[in-house]
């Protein structure tokens, strides 16, 4: 509580000149850190000779017709539309799975510790010392030889394995701000273990599992490294049409910025849909 307050009381007692500072400061940050995802999505409404210039143009007459081909494909390449709905596909049913598995997890390791709990968690977190490079010749042997190569239900599989430490991490840092009394009063009342995590511990976390939940979206989304080497039509995500712009020779400027602002929008929309559970979620614990 002293603390809070000395806080507080700092707060009050800086300079409006100070905090004139600070906040133009933070604008002009999040404005440098902005500004090219901005101009991605201009260029989007360019046309390729309006696009691909050395001199930037600000002035222009806007067009759909890059979004257009985007969406229907256009010089040989398939529309997005397909790829879209595998990257939905995989991405919300690895993020569910993650969520599924690694809430009892977090729980085992924080409120109910298990014995020698602290070499789970270092087993989780070397999971991600491991060049992913380094395996991708056994997965793919292995994906050959189970006859789920270009499937979604291979990426589904990794992805949960890429996430599920990250998530165990975090869930177990929201698990630890539970107050103690809270789990003890359910206890006293005959709750179960499944009871206290639906009545009592989930409304509690809520903003940490949206926190999580987004960050497990957002990888699984723009994974690129093991889609590309072990997917080509059936189960290939949005990053794998993106690639197919690139090309050595003429403009595509205008294309590839259209269809990376497509790509862009389901993670902008979780993040605004999810921005007050996740501005609080990312701050559990950060104040005592």
């Amino acid at each position: 509580m002293r603390t809070t307050s000395a806080m507080a009381l700092a707060g009050r007692q800086t300079k409006p000149a100070t905090r004139l500072f600070l906040g133009l400061l933070t604008w002009i940050v999040v404005l440098l850190f902005f500004f090219p995802v901005l101009w991605m999505a201009l260029n989007g409404f360019k046309t390729e000779s309006d696009a691909d210039t050395t001199t930037p143009h600000f002035f222009f007459k806007p067009t759909l017709s890059e979004y257009k081909s985007v969406w229907k494909g256009a010089g040989g390449l398939n529309g997005l539309k397909p790829f879209l709905e595998h990257s939905i596909t995989i991405t919300f049913c690895s993020t569910l799975i993650v969520l599924l598995l690694a809430l009892p997890a977090a729980y085992a390791l924080s409120i109910r510790p298990v014995p020698k709990w602290r070499d789970v968690l270092f087993f989780f977190i070397s999971t991600k010392m491991l060049p992913i490079v380094g395996a991708i010749i056994p997965l793919f042997i292995i994906a050959r030889d189970l006859h789920v190569l270009d499937t979604e239900k291979l990426l589904i599989v990794l992805y949960c394995a890429l996430n599920l430490p990250i998530a165990v991490w975090m869930l177990r840092s929201f698990l630890l701000e539970v107050p103690a009394e809270v789990i003890e009063a359910s206890r006293v009342d005959g709750a179960g273990v499944i009871r206290q995590l639906r009545s009592v511990i989930i409304p509690v976390i809520s903003p940490g599992l949206a926190a999580t939940a987004l960050i497990c979206f957002i990888f699984a989304w723009n994974e690129f490294f093991l889609a590309v080497n072990l997917t080509t039509i059936k189960g290939a995500t949005v990053p794998i049409y993106l690639v197919g712009f690139v090309q050595p020779e003429g403009p595509f400027i205008a294309h590839l910025s259209a269809a990376a602002s497509v790509a862009c929008l389901p993670v902008l929309l979780a993040g605004w849909a999810a921005q007050d559970k996740l501005v609080r979620g990312l701050s559990m614990g950060a104040v005592k």
